[in-house]
């Protein structure tokens, strides 16, 4: 029979040498647990139409990631103001069950980097988007253009709203989209408020989140040297493509493939 004190001596060195691979299981554990809360495949996405055109435009980009699985809001915006689509955008991300990937094309970038500093969202995609800094406005982003940038056919205001030269829209805007779409689109153009392009950013979201952007480089409303400097100063993770301003209707899969990337790397937002 073993004398109490060696049976206390056995067991301790018994207990340090299984001390190592405990800790080594706990650290593991931790280690997967802050892994797994760093990213995470989100299934939500909340599509942000521009000026000029609603939400009906993102039917391809729509159509592409509701096979693969996605939950897709097509948010329909009335383009009045800032604040007023930030609104409307954040009762769709308040609709959605988890984390939310916000796309925003043109002018809805502006709104998805004040909106998305909701805390559902966890990444931010701009399509040929503007990308706007704290105390930015579209407006003083347009007047900060590139020289020798194409001027957009914006027709002088009418009672506080803004239009396209509906002659020069196809050109202008969807130069690589269906002739007759195309001219459907210049006909059927939704007011641009004035407002909307003045409105000030006050929190942007991509200071904060990771973001991904679409580059198009045949782009005759933003232009591309311009949305390439926006992208840079926001960290996004760039694509190029070549395209009209209306690649989202152009071109719906390349659309489509980098908000899939931008859902399997996105930071899982703070509880």
């Amino acid at each position: 029979m073993l004398q109490p004190t060696i049976l206390k001596s056995s067991l301790q060195r018994a207990l340090w040498r299984t001390l190592p691979v405990i800790a080594l299981m706990f650290a593991g554990g931790a280690i997967a647990r802050a892994q797994a809360k760093t990213t995470q495949i989100v299934k939500n996405v909340v599509l942000v139409h521009g000026g000029f055109v609603d939400g009906s435009g993102w039917e391809g980009v729509y159509n592409s990631l509701k096979k693969k699985g996605y939950t897709v809001t097509i948010v329909q915006n009335p383009t009045t103001s800032l604040a007023d689509d930030v609104a409307v955008t954040k009762r769709a991300i308040a609709a959605q069950v988890g984390p939310v990937v916000l796309v925003g094309h043109s002018y809805g970038g502006a709104v998805i980097t004040q909106a998305g500093t909701d805390p559902k969202v966890a990444a931010l995609v701009y399509i040929a988007a503007f990308a706007p800094d704290n105390g930015e406005s579209v407006n003083s982003l347009i007047k900060s253009a590139p020289a020798g940038a194409p001027v957009p056919p914006i027709l002088p205001p009418r009672d506080g709203f803004l239009f396209l030269d509906r002659s020069k829209f196809p050109a202008s805007f969807a130069a690589d989209v269906d002739p007759d779409l195309a001219a459907f689109m210049g006909d059927s153009q939704v007011p641009w408020g004035v407002q909307a392009l003045t409105g000030v950013v006050t929190d942007a979201a991509w200071r904060s989140k990771p973001s991904w952007y679409l580059v198009t480089t045949e782009d005759r409303m933003i232009p591309p040297d311009a949305q390439r400097a926006m992208s840079k100063r926001a960290g996004s993770k760039v694509v190029e493509v070549k395209g009209s301003h209306a690649v989202y209707v152009s071109q719906p899969d390349a659309v489509a493939s980098l908000i899939e990337q931008a859902t399997s790397g996105a930071v899982e937002p703070s509880k």
